[in-house]
């Protein structure tokens, strides 16, 4: 082992330079993998230091249904402190703006939160809320998003209802929330004890309950959940404690950290390909000094551990220095991640990612560099005698496939060990060979079509340019397939959000004149005849209007909810058990829905016969002619399944799970749904100021703008992956460069006999740009090309909806990496032109 590494280090003396590219194509794959890694360990490491702050209370009790008088009374007397707090969605009013939205109320009785604080502006408006609460005066704090949207500030006024409040402050962030939430759902704070002067607490009005409690210190919470757990859940209350909002958000962004993951190892297979192909060059470079070795005693063994040392010390060199730069990259992370976090990250240097991220690197670069290496071992030191002796090196090796083997198992146990799912695991390794494979093939179909169908009749410079896409040692295949993979990344990731907006703009309104774009709900019987005499002002079309009746489930063929809650064997879901339905009552199917089986009749027997959907009959163990028994607000109705419709959900259009006939429930509780569609954003604020006017319970929900905020949530998304796909991009261009430098001599000793046989400078500069502009742009084609079929899959088997791309941003990803790959190559490629033929003609001689 002495003499291995003393004969790595003294060949390695002119051939260092070129071995530190072998170690930078593996450096920005491992920073990503650190780096990501690093901030996951940071981030929970602050999700466990700051879980109190995350719930703002050590429990916090939710319901939205009536509970019993003495289990309400219970909840009243729970813990060292509490707060009430109600909440619901109501529209909100700012008068000096004009400015209307379906905004979240909360209504809070207490010193929320107990741990953590407000970020409020300005910062004594929290503490003038708290004491205007106490003497029941009307004094608001709003979301930052919400005033910003329409222009309002602290000191002007919002509506709620029937009644205005002072709005004393803009509140940034409260304790667990992100910049996310905010703005899908942005919320006015205000004293719960004035809600009921506002007119909007009433029957029907969808109301959320929870109170927020803070036990005194020592007291296990655990334990008090678990012995009144059963007593919660008869009677719908739902239980979040601090460890369940710990787990629950560090799962969430455990798997977003997984995921990054695998796109950073994108980045490093890449890298590790660039290793594979400068060291099949580097290897052929070294087959005379390696015969020379075999001449001297060295056997074929010996020769290849030589290289492989060298190879595996930079590799080592380049995941250290990887594993530095991903620990430097940490620190950019916490504000990519700027909007979804709800806790301030401290970031330090995580010593498990560090060590994770050498050997990941290391272990890959040996694998890949193994592949060219094995072909040393059967150099002959006949090579010393004649040069041109191929047949030693030109067989097949079995051991060659043994490394392939390796090497997607390796892939494999990686996806593993960031999904822990076997099954995404294979999807990755599949998905991502199935990729190299398909770049690889087009390379080599480009080489063998150029070559077969060769332009004898075109130009000198094009002839010579498309020639240098099959000659010896040329980099087409590898550039194909490292620029490619990369651009297929950053255009799959566009076309994918793309799609995502596409079908939410179809169906929010956008896809058709006819389709509605705003939906009104909360409309009491009462009201019905006015918003309908509003609507027909604004000469607005009625595109549905929908009864609605609120219900929950007693009994499955005569056995009760918690009968079958107790029976472990039933494999009901829980939340079909205990959640509030919300049905309709027709005898017809509208154009979202499809009779799949059964029909659609008026009543069994002396039962009303209801349809239900086809996939909540299966999740549901049912079957036609099964009966089930509703809680019809305080009166039970038994009713019998006669049918199952299909129902496109992607359709605005008011579907649902369970529909019952005419005739049943008209005279029961309910309220209306109208939808409808407005002309531009002047007509939609006009109508909604005047609607919250006249009728403050109404709430109006703007497709519009739900489009906006879905699109501003997408982009923020977008952006953390196009930052982790840059790695893969920046990869590409470095296994470009890397190549372009490795293969200079060889450039150089051309441009020296084209020179000699009267090529200009200009020439050869127009060959060399021609040949990286086809390079750059089949390969960001084929990018494209193959994220064009990959969004297809995504859009038909697990969106299921039209695909339609957007050429324009693929236009500018194939223009950007063709741009890049040109420039590279050409900045790397200058010495070509600068040196004389006599000095390399010399040195041939």
């Amino acid at each position: 082992m002495n003499f291995l590494f003393r004969m790595a280090w003294r060949d390695s003396r002119r051939s260092r330079q070129r071995l530190l590219l072998f170690m930078s194509a593996i450096v920005l794959g491992i920073s990503a993998l650190v780096g990501l890694n690093s901030f996951g360990d940071n981030l929970a490491r602050s999700i466990d230091a700051q879980a109190r702050e995350l719930l703002g209370a050590d429990l916090v009790l939710s319901y939205a249904k009536a509970i019993p008088k003495p289990t309400e009374d219970y909840l009243k007397k729970i813990g060292k402190n509490r707060t009430y707090e109600v909440s619901f969605a109501s529209m909100t009013l700012f008068p000096r703006t004009g400015g209307v939205r379906l905004a979240q109320v909360k209504g809070l009785d207490g010193p929320f939160p107990y741990y953590g604080e407000w970020e409020v502006q300005p910062r004594s408006a929290v503490e003038q809320f708290r004491q205007a609460a106490a003497r029941n005066e009307r004094v608001a704090l709003v979301d930052d998003a919400l005033l910003i949207q329409f222009g309002a500030k602290p000191g002007d006024s919002v509506r709620l209802g029937t009644q205005l409040y002072f709005i004393a402050g803009r509140v940034l962030k409260t304790p667990g929330q992100s910049a996310v939430t905010t703005s899908v759902a942005p919320t006015v704070f205000v004293a719960a004890k004035s809600l009921p002067e506002t007119g909007l607490l009433q029957r029907g009005s969808r109301i959320q309950h929870r109170y927020y409690y803070q036990f005194a210190k020592g007291q296990d919470v655990a334990d008090f959940v678990k012995a009144n757990e059963a007593r919660f859940d008869k009677v719908g209350i739902n239980q979040d404690t601090v460890e369940s909002r710990k787990q629950q958000t560090g799962r969430s962004f455990a798997d977003l950290t997984r995921f990054l993951n695998l796109v950073a190892f994108v980045a490093l297979l890449l890298g590790c390909v660039g290793v594979a192909s400068a060291v099949h060059l580097y290897v052929k470079e070294k087959v005379a000094s390696v015969a020379v070795l075999r001449t001297l005693g060295a056997s074929g063994r010996q020769a290849f551990l030589i290289f492989l040392i060298q190879t595996a010390l930079m590799g080592l060199v380049g995941a250290i220095v990887g594993a530095l730069a991903g620990s430097l990259v940490q620190l950019l992370l916490p504000r990519v991640f700027a909007g979804f976090l709800p806790v301030t990250v401290e970031t330090a240097i995580s010593w498990s990612a560090v060590a994770q991220g050498v050997g990941v690197g290391l272990l890959v670069a040996v694998l890949f560099a193994m592949l060219p290496l094995l072909t040393i071992r059967n150099v002959s030191p006949l090579r010393t005698l004649r040069a041109s002796y191929e047949d030693d090196t030109a067989g097949r090796d079995p051991f060659r496939w043994a490394v392939y083997g390796l090497i997607v198992l390796f892939v494999m146990a990686f996806s593993y060990w960031q999904t822990r799912d076997w099954k995404v695991a294979v999807g990755f390794t599949g998905g991502l060979l199935a990729a190299f494979g398909i770049l690889t093939g087009l390379g080599l179909l480009l080489i063998n079509g150029v070559r077969r169908f060769f332009p004898r009749h075109w130009s000198f410079v094009w002839r010579q340019s498309l020639a240098s896409l099959y000659r010896p040692n040329n980099q087409t295949v590898i550039l194909i397939t490292s620029i490619g993979l990369g651009a297929f990344l950053i255009a799959t990731l566009t076309l994918t959000q793309n799609l995502l907006l596409d079908r939410v703009a179809f169906s929010g309104g956008e896809g058709g004149s006819g389709r509605p774009n705003m939906v009104l709900f909360d409309i009491q019987n009462e009201q019905k005849a006015g918003v309908r005499a509003l609507v027909d002002r604004y000469k607005l079309p009625v595109v549905q209007a929908v009864p609605v009746v609120t219900m929950r489930l007693a009994s499955i063929n005569g056995r009760s909810v918690e009968a079958i809650q107790a029976d472990t064997s039933a494999k009901i879901p829980e939340w079909a058990l205990t959640r509030e339905y919300r049905v309709t009552y027709r005898d017809s199917l509208i154009d979202s829905e499809k009779l799949t089986a059964g029909t659609v009749q008026a009543n069994a027997g002396n039962m009303p016969a209801i349809t239900v959907e086809k996939d909540y009959l299966s999740r549901m163990k049912l079957k036609l002619g099964d009966t089930l028994t509703f809680n019809v607000q305080g009166a039970p109705m038994a009713t019998v399944v006669s049918g199952t419709r299909e129902v496109d959900w992607n359709r605005v259009q008011t579907n649902f799970l369970i529909v019952f006939p005419n005739g049943v429930l008209e005279q029961a509780p309910q309220f209306q749904v109208l939808m409808t569609r407005v002309s531009n954003t002047e007509q939609s604020a006009a109508f909604q100021r005047e609607l919250v006017s006249g009728f403050p319970n109404v709430s109006a929900i703007d497709l519009g703008l739900i489009l906006r905020t879905v699109d501003e949530i997408l982009q923020k998304v977008s952006f953390v992956i196009q930052f982790m796909a840059l790695f893969s991009i920046l990869t590409g261009l470095l296994v470009l460069a890397s190549s372009v430098i490795i293969s200079r001599y060889q450039r150089m000793q051309e441009s020296v006999l084209l020179r000699t046989l009267g090529a200009s400078r200009r020439q050869i500069l127009w060959i060399q740009a021609i040949e990286y502009l086809m390079l750059g742009v089949l390969a960001a084609l084929s990018g494209v090309i193959l994220a064009l079929g990959a969004t297809w899959g995504l859009a038909y088997f697990v969106f299921e909806t039209p695909f339609r791309p957007d050429l324009l941003p693929l236009l500018a990803v194939l223009a950007v990496v063709t741009v890049l790959t040109v420039l590279i190559g050409l900045f790397n490629s200058r010495a070509v032109l600068v040196r004389p033929p006599l000095e390399v003609l010399r040195a041939e001689a």
